[in-house]
């Protein structure tokens, strides 16, 4: 009886074995995940109806990166097309500078910012005063308030760009879709006064116009001065106004995902260890 209790007791059971095969099975299971989550690059709103198009953009591919030369022109069509109506509340002039972003210098930054003005205050007399804008300060909104907006724009209130890509299903080809989608619309479909068709936009009838045209922005560094050319440069940047972190996001998961790999590795060996000396 005694001999009999001695080899029992050498001998791990089924239940002792189960419990440790959860940790390498955990492994594996977060080692899956993760390689889903940076395969996928963030959840995306549902698509609309409409089949948009796509381009091969550099920036959606796990590993994939911004173009900086695109994200400056796309700041620059911004500036000067977009701004007039769009705000970006959430986007401040030092992100400009920031790593993975259009990366302009910080003495770039600061004439950029200097462009505009600010109400600040109060002065030591109590008084508020306008000073031109620095790095900490977000970027100038087009209207004082909503009311304003809607009254400049015949009743429609222009959305703000911080966090449009995210926002809009079918993401950046959605918006370079929409942006390239202003066309003239089909025979017997009714456009009202005020209105303007776009193949891409659900109901296709759309209150903002046309914002692109050829020549419109110069371009500096040679690049086609051409809507698609713009529309594609403009929806680089609003895509990395919406997710400035992306690129540090994506080394992130890959180093997690070497750690998780090796991690893995070594929890099954330990595991074929452990059932070796069991038996």
């Amino acid at each position: 009886m005694t001999t009999h209790l001695n080899e029992t007791e050498s001998r791990p059971c089924i239940f002792t074995r189960a419990c440790s095969v959860v940790p390498f099975l955990g492994a594996v299971a977060i080692v899956v995940l993760g390689a889903m989550f940076l395969t996928m690059g963030g959840a995306k709103a549902a698509g609309p109806a409409v089949e948009l198009k796509e381009r091969d953009w550099s920036f959606d591919a796990p590993f994939g990166t911004f173009d900086r030369s695109a994200l400056r022109r796309g700041y620059k069509v911004y500036s000067e097309v977009c701004a007039a109506c769009h705000a970006m509340d959430l986007m401040k002039f030092r992100n400009l500078s920031q790593p993975g972003g259009p990366e302009f210098t910080e003495d770039e930054v600061k004439v950029i910012a200097a462009d505009y003005t600010v109400e600040d205050g109060p002065d030591d007399y109590g008084d508020m005063f306008e000073r031109a804008r620095l790095p900490k300060d977000p970027f100038p909104a087009p209207f004082d308030n909503e009311n304003a907006a809607r009254a400049s724009n015949g009743g429609a209130y222009p959305v703000d760009l911080s966090l449009v890509v995210k926002a809009r299903g079918g993401a950046e080809d959605y918006i370079y879709s929409l942006l390239t989608g202003y066309e003239d619309a089909p025979e017997g479909f009714d456009v009202p006064a005020g209105m303007n068709y776009n193949a891409y936009f659900p109901g296709h009838l759309l209150a903002m116009a046309n914002p692109l045209s050829d020549e419109i922005v110069d371009y500096e560094d040679g690049a086609p001065m051409t809507v698609d050319q713009y529309a594609k440069d403009l929806t680089t940047f609003l895509t990395w106004a919406s997710e400035p972190t992306r690129e540090a996001r994506h080394r992130l998961g890959f180093q997690v995902m070497i750690f998780l790999t090796v991690f893995a590795g070594l929890m099954y060996f330990t595991m074929r260890k452990v059932w070796a000396d069991a038996h």
